[in-house]
């Protein structure tokens, strides 16, 4: 083959990863094309992109760079960073994540590029990992109900607030926070009280808590000063007061102290960060959230129940989902909608994976240490403050504070700095001896004295009071005791994820998800020691490489979104969605118009909006939209002026959520400008934008970003999430602060801002490496092009399935944007086939289901994303062509109205053990495309009964039966 000469610099790799990221090649994009009648992608921008809002300037981004460029550029970046030895605890402590874990879990696709699991019978892998988690935290916590995790402790706090103020009988509007809780878990239990309108106090519970005054009270076990309180007297007196108890504590701790439950605790929050996630600068981490079964119906986030599939074989699902956030909407008790699932499973996996024994074994080795290092100080003349204590002392060191908290740091340990005459000191799973040795010498004057831990170790007496000490048995279950040896861990993790559909399966084609390539070269430097293993409050001039990381990561998205400032501490889009709202509100509290409240939300909007708004303290009134799926602009600007003096915003999705690039946007705007509004543009998105046209030059004043969607960080089965709000300059210095660490908001001055969102300075920190890399890979021309392959692709799949399933709705020239929604509202009057039986004889075909009934029901959003080559494209496309083959097979009468293929789906592997009596063949059940026989999912259970899940709530693990057949 002859081949034209080429030099050295066109031999160069260059920008090698925008072919590797966008799934098409070009000859797949020209057959694309030409299937649309257009010639090119610029062609396809003009159709499809009103040309009022579409830049034709490239981003201002520096050069894409190779894969090999990109670490090595991170690598350096990394290195700026020093991952000390961190005994500042604070809710964030070093640990060890077991390699097995590691390199099967969190750094394997099929685990981190699962979605949330709606889709239940693809799914049952990672419910069956979160069943572990919750099973975990109900033991150790001694409470009956858990659920499968939040965002971060400080979250779980103020959701707690939130679900006790609704639960409680108490009729005050008080809440009470014990002052030994962590300064962060505290800031945001105030930024959400402040929008409630609940008044906070915050005081010593024994002297300053007042039963009778509070709905109910935050009580700190362990405190963050270290000190373990018996809080049994006053929860009862509490609940004789109609008020509730929660408790803020620690898995480990557990191990050893009397549990939440057993003291009468209403409710336990806490981090499973130290259960093998790395402290990672802040996240992201599992925040853990039991309670009693009486409360069930009031526990937010996701809860993963036990329920039987059609055959009457246990099957695992997202139980009480009518709490949802899309059903409910404005009178939803929550907005969280991503819960962080990944790491909840690394969580849940620890405990498998150490066992009882082992946690205890843990446990009490911390425990240790912290006893023998408090006894050796006291040698050494200091007093320790707390007199009963797990893994925590408070040392008094009257004025030399700073000067002991230098030394140490000369010796790469890191204390808490409590104040000029006290230091906070926590041990973990990762100390050694040597460091402890280290220590103490800080605290020497003079000559180091040399002190003895196995001298001191004979001497040491318990500190916890006996009544404290746990008595009752956890992790008792099997699960817990089966795969200690690596081999069977191996393989049951293994088995977990051979249950399941993720990215490294099959395209996952959920419209407004946007499951993208989370690239492995993204995805290498979380796991580097120099981003993994440093505290969120280790000082600053330790972190100048995720100080690099934050400033040109602002910078890359101010430039693709054309807004002014950026926060990266929102953990989740949902908390973007809040941050925003809360900037809003306080811009117009500091121009004298606090009065506003009103929040205008398209009737299409995605549920978590409308719950945003409520909990940023706004009213909701919903906006029509018209029989083309655009908001309607009569009745926007009716509504707008009907309520002008209030007007406080609007939230608006674009492209819209009906998947069409509105023309009225800019119009829009200015309505609600014209009214003293802002307007609240949803990034979910973004994917259509990016390269093409800028929110934040479209009239849009505050966005949220996920970058867990446009930005390629994974969704991980359902989290963590990223959603990081660009807002306009006039909104910059309201942006999010931090009470422990300072210059999270530089442009705020001195002007008070929203507080915090979030529990950590920049949120999920360890994980933003991997937007960087994705933006600096793909540079200017890439994000461009991959804007366009989206949209390019979308249309492709509406093109071919519009013979088949309507495409609902279309721009001015009848093309979609990134998504597109297909109707099947018809068949149920013409075979009976709801959009239900279609998702679910996709998985015979080896799909996860398009976004179902979202936001018209009895429809499907498609959203294909530029990553997925034509050929998966059109194996999508086949199966749904052949699944609406089956169907016209049921109109025509050809197949029973009832028993037929696609209601009886998906079908498992059960069935070929017995008779066959199904009035259609085999082939036609689990092979209905001859591709189907190379490479072929078998769903673990058939379609899952949701009814008799949520009547028979089971929300921890099956019996020992299940797991004696499994071990045998």
């Amino acid at each position: 083959m002859s081949q034209k000469r080429q030099n050295l610099a066109e031999l160069e790799p260059g920008a090698n990863f925008i072919p590797r990221h966008i799934g098409p090649g070009n000859a797949q994009i020209d057959h694309m094309l030409g299937e649309l009648g257009l010639n090119s992608l610029d062609e396809l921008l003009e159709k499809v992109v009103p040309e009022s809002i579409r830049i034709d300037e490239p981003l201002a981004l520096p050069a894409a760079k190779s894969e090999r460029e990109a670490l090595s550029y991170l690598r350096k970046m990394a290195g700026r960073n020093a991952a000390f030895t961190s005994m500042i605890g604070m809710g964030y402590y070093g640990c060890v994540t077991p390699k097995v874990i590691l390199r099967n879990v969190l750094e394997n696709p099929g685990w981190y590029t699962a979605y949330t699991p709606y889709q239940a019978e693809v799914s049952q892998g990672r419910l069956e990992a979160l069943l572990n988690y919750q099973q975990m935290v109900s033991d150790l916590t001694g409470l009956e109900l858990a659920n499968s995790s939040l965002l971060d402790e400080g979250t779980a706090a103020a959701e707690a607030m939130s679900m006790a103020k609704r639960s409680a009988k108490s009729k005050s509007n008080t809440f009470f926070v014990d002052r030994d809780t962590h300064p962060q878990t505290i800031a945001i239990i105030e930024t959400r009280a402040r929008a409630f309108q609940f008044d906070i106090v915050i005081g010593d519970p024994e002297t300053d808590l007042d039963p009778g005054d509070v709905f109910a009270a935050l009580l700190s076990y362990p405190g963050s000063s270290g000190q373990v309180r018996d809080y049994r007297g006053l929860i009862d007196k509490l609940h004789e007061a109609k008020a509730m108890a929660i408790m803020a504590t620690d898995l480990l701790a557990l191990a050893l102290l009397t549990p939440p439950g057993e003291l009468g605790a209403d409710i336990a929050i806490g981090s499973a960060q130290r259960f093998g996630v790395p402290m990672g600068y802040g996240g992201p981490h599992a925040a853990f959230f039991a309670t009693r079964e009486e409360f069930k119906r009031s526990m937010p986030g996701r809860i993963i129940g036990v329920s039987v599939d059609r055959a009457g074989k246990r099957a695992l699902r997202m139980a009480l989902q009518t709490r949802e956030q899309h059903i409910r909407r404005e009178k939803a008790t929550s907005n969280i909608c991503t819960a962080q699932v990944l790491l909840a499973v690394l969580a849940g996996c620890f405990a498998v994976y150490h066992g009882p024994k082992g946690v205890l074994k843990m446990a009490n080795r911390v425990h240790r240490l912290t006893q023998i290092f408090a006894a050796g100080v006291s040698q050494l003349g200091y007093k320790i403050a707390t007199d009963s204590y797990f893994d925590t002392v408070t040392v008094h060191v009257p004025g030399q504070a700073n000067r002991i908290a230098a030394k140490a740091r000369e010796k790469r340990i890191n204390l808490r700095v409590v104040d000029a005459d006290n230091l906070g000191i926590s041990f973990d799973e990762t100390t050694r001896r040597t460091e402890l040795e280290r220590l103490w010498t800080c605290f020497s004057t003079g000559a180091p004295e040399k002190l003895s831990i196995d001298e001191i170790d004979k001497g040491i007496g318990e500190v916890i009071p006996e009544a404290l000490n746990r008595t009752s048995d956890y992790l008792t279950h099997p699960i817990f005791e089966l795969y200690h040896g690596e081999t069977e861990m191996l393989r049951y993790l293994r088995y977990m994820q051979s249950r399941d559909i993720a990215l490294d399966r099959s395209m996952i084609p959920l419209g407004s998800c946007t499951m993208k390539l989370n690239a492995t070269t993204e995805m290498i430097p979380i796991t580097w020691r120099e981003f993994a293993h440093v505290h969120p409050f280790a000082p600053l001039d330790q972190t100048q490489g995720y100080q690099q990381l934050f400033e040109e990561l602002e910078a890359m998205l101010c430039e693709c979104t054309g807004y002014d400032a950026i926060s990266l501490q929102p953990n989740a889009g949902s908390q973007g969605e809040y941050a925003g709202l809360l900037a809003v509100r306080k811009y117009h509290e500091s121009i004298g118009q606090g009065h506003r409240e009103i929040c205008l939300i398209p009737s299409s909007a995605h549920g978590t909006n409308p719950a945003s708004a409520i909990m940023a303290g706004m009213k909701v009134v919903v906006v029509q939209c018209d029989d083309h799926g655009n908001v309607d602009v009569g009745d926007l600007k009716a509504k707008a002026v009907e309520h002008s003096d209030n007007l406080a915003a609007l939230m608006i999705t674009y492209p819209s959520t009906h998947g069409v690039f509105e023309e009225a946007l800019g119009e829009n705007c200015e309505i609600i400008h014209e009214h003293g509004g802002q307007v609240y543009l949803d990034g979910a998105n973004l994917n259509a934008l990016v390269g093409v046209a800028k929110p934040g030059k479209l009239g849009a004043d505050v966005s949220h970003l996920n970058l867990h969607k446009t930005f390629c960080i994974p969704h991980g089965g359902g989290g963590p999430g990223v959603g990081p709000i660009g807002v306009r300059a006039h909104l910059a210095e309201f942006l999010p602060d931090h009470r422990v660490v300072e210059g999270v908001n530089p442009a705020a001055g001195n002007q008070e801002t929203i507080g915090q969102v979030s529990a950590a300075p920049w949120g999920s920190a360890s994980i933003l490496p991997i937007s960087w890399a994705y933006i600096a890979m793909m540079g200017a021309a890439g994000m461009r092009r991959a804007t366009a392959v989206a949209i390019l692709s979308a249309n492709y799949i509406a093109k071919r399935l519009n013979p088949h399933y309507p495409v609902l709705y279309t721009g001015a020239n009848g093309f979609v944007a990134h998504e597109c929604i297909i109707d099947l509202r018809q068949l149920k009057d013409t075979s009976g086939v709801m959009v239900e039986d279609v998702a679910k004889r996709l998985v015979d075909y080896g799909f996860h289901a398009p976004t179902m009934s979202f936001p018209v029901p009895e429809t499907m959003m498609i959203e294909p994303t530029e990553s997925e080559a034509m050929r998966e494209l059109d194996r999508f496309c086949d199966a749904m062509i052949a699944i609406r083959e089956e169907i016209t097979q049921i109109e025509e009468g050809k197949a029973d109205q009832e028993n037929n293929v696609v209601h009886n789906s998906p079908h498992t592997h059960d069935l070929l053990l017995g008779d066959w009596t199904l009035p259609y063949s085999k082939e036609q059940a689990f092979f209905p495309l001859k591709s189907l026989r190379d490479y072929k999912y078998w769903p673990p259970v058939s379609r899952v009964d949701n009814v008799y899940g949520d009547r028979h709530l089971v929300c921890t693990c099956p019996p020992m039966e299940v797991y004696q057949e499994a071990a045998e």
